[in-house]
């Protein structure tokens, strides 16, 4: 969402600055008893993710810290429990779930809509926002009941939309977003914010001096922009607020964590779902991270991370910090990898 006299769509959310602004720090998920490092089942889930591919059906950080993978045979639960993680045998494999999420992507576009698969239900899951009735509820219904048992359809709180805001506030022209991470190229500093921050205008300010100017900015498609320091002035910190930020990272599904926004400062929740797809009125942007972290409009942008990893950019969601919502982020490890910049 913007804060831009705000309006309230499926919200996209507020961008914020980072140059020395407070983060809380925290742990990632509760550690599994056989390990002391908060970092283990996140960086398990990452290496069976990857050596599983396709055999999986998905894999979840569970609420007392272990790794569960789904799978549909017997090979491949003999070698996640090798690898030290917890089998879980489900209905629909890898295959089928992705067969549902493709017919999403090429036949769902009604803005106020999103999808993603979700390895705890073993389904993709439709969700929709208060503007989707009528004609087009109906057809979002009929498209969810074609795939069967592999898709089910929820609603959202009010409307899906990007928000600007974030860490710190950050604005241009009429908007106030958030800075979400200072990242640097040799001795050249950025930050970045949401590309539909970005999108809206190349000069930002703290709110009374110019910080810098775009230098590159993806929305839709993607949610990311870039905004080279021409100010010298400015002291650049690579933490978020007190907790430094050393890395970035993917994270993992039922992992716990943390999101700085200029409009409502810092929050928690989980991540239920990666490569969620999401219809805003501006366009569709693919390849989010979907979690139950609350945000409202001047938080796009912002800071999302656990411990000392970096690990996503406020885009937008539905509902606010007082009754709860869904938030997406766009994964910082795209633009640091586009821009060729790092975070220090």
């Amino acid at each position: 969402m913007l804060n831009r006299k705000l309006r309230r769509p499926i919200v996209g959310l507020a961008v914020g600055i980072l140059v020395g602004s407070g983060f809380a720090a925290s742990s990632a998920a509760a550690a599994p008893s056989a390990s002391a490092d908060p970092a283990a089942p996140i960086a398990l889930a990452a290496k069976l993710d990857k050596q599983l591919g396709a055999v999986s059906a998905g894999s979840y950080i569970d609420a007392a810290g272990k790794v569960v993978v789904n799978v549909t045979d017997a090979a491949a639960a003999k070698s996640v429990s090798a690898a030290g993680a917890t089998p879980r045998y489900v209905a629909r494999s890898g295959a089928v779930l992705a067969a549902a999420n493709d017919a999403l992507a090429a036949k769902l576009t009604t803005p106020g809509t999103s999808f993603a698969v979700d390895p705890v239900g073993n389904q993709v899951v439709v969700t929709v926002d208060s503007t989707v009735s009528g004609a087009k509820l109906a057809a979002v219904k009929a498209l969810v009941a074609g795939l069967g048992s592999a898709a089910r359809m929820q609603t959202a709180p009010g409307t899906i939309s990007t928000t600007i805001s974030g860490g710190d506030a950050i604005y241009t022209s009429s908007a106030r977003c958030s800075l979400g991470f200072n990242v640097r190229s040799g001795s050249t500093y950025y930050f970045l914010t949401a590309g539909h921050c970005t999108n809206i205008g190349s000069t930002w300010t703290n709110g009374s001096t110019t910080l810098g100017t775009r230098a590159g900015t993806s929305f839709p498609g993607n949610d990311y922009g870039i905004v080279r320091y021409t100010n010298s002035s400015i002291t650049k910190s690579g933490a978020v607020g007190s907790q430094d930020i050393t890395s970035a990272r993917t994270p993992s599904v039922g992992e716990t964590v943390y999101r700085r926004g200029s409009t409502t400062g810092i929050h928690s929740g989980r991540v239920t779902a990666l490569n969620a797809t999401v219809n805003y009125s501006e366009g569709r942007v693919s390849g989010l991270i979907q979690t139950t972290v609350c945000a409202e409009p001047g938080d796009s942008g912002g800071s999302l991370y656990s411990g000392t990893s970096a690990l996503g950019l406020t885009s937008g969601g539905s509902g606010n910090c007082s009754s709860g919502g869904t938030t997406f982020f766009q994964p910082v490890t795209e633009p640091l990898s586009v821009y060729g910049v790092s975070v220090f």
